[in-house]
C-alpha cells in the first residue's frame, strides 16, 4: 500500500471526487494533509481509512453533524459508546420521518396521477391544472422533498 499519495490518488482510491475530498477538509472531517516542498497535500492511510468511513455515514444518509460526532468517538476509542448509539438512534427516528414524508408525498403524487387516465390535449389536462392551482399549493401540502422554492 501506498504511504504517500496526491489528492487524485486518494480520491481514486476511495471512490470520491476530488472536491469532496477538499471539502471534507474544510468541513474539518478529514485531517488537514501534510504539505510537500512543491505545496502539494500528501495523504496518507490515515486519510484513506477516515474518508471510508465518511463515505459509508454519507450512504446511511448520515448528516455531516453525525458524522462529525462518530468521528469524535472513533478518534477516542476507550470512551463509552453510549452517546453512538444515541446518535444512531436520533438518525432512525429521522429516517422514520422522512419514510413517512415520503410515503405522503407518495400517496399524493398517486392521486394527482390518478386525475388524468386518458390521453388529451395538454390544455385539458387536470393534473397541469391541479398543479397551476396555486390555491392548492402550501408547504404543508408539498412536504419535505426539494420541491420546494430555493
Amino acid at each position: 500500500m501506498k504511504i504517500n499519495m496526491k489528492i487524485g490518488e486518494l480520491a481514486t482510491r476511495t471512490g470520491c471526487l476530488v472536491e469532496t475530498v477538499r471539502f471534507y477538509e474544510r468541513e474539518g472531517l478529514l485531517p488537514t494533509a501534510a504539505r510537500t516542498s512543491a505545496n502539494y497535500r500528501v495523504y496518507n492511510e490515515v486519510h484513506v481509512e477516515r474518508l471510508l468511513f465518511i463515505r459509508h455515514c454519507r450512504s446511511l444518509d448520515m448528516a455531516l453533524d453525525e458524522i462529525r460526532s462518530l468521528l469524535t468517538f472513533r478518534d477516542a476509542p476507550e470512551s463509552d459508546c453510549g452517546e453512538v448509539n444515541q446518535v444512531l438512534d436520533k438518525h432512525i427516528t429521522h429516517v422514520a420521518q422522512r419514510i413517512g414524508d415520503l410515503k405522503a408525498l407518495q400517496k399524493q403524487l398517486k392521486e394527482l396521477r390518478s386525475l388524468c387516465n386518458t390521453t388529451q390535449a395538454s390544455k385539458d389536462c387536470k393534473i397541469l391544472k391541479k398543479l397551476t392551482d396555486m390555491d392548492e399549493v402550501s408547504p404543508r401540502n408539498l412536504g419535505t422533498h426539494s420541491g420546494g422554492c430555493h
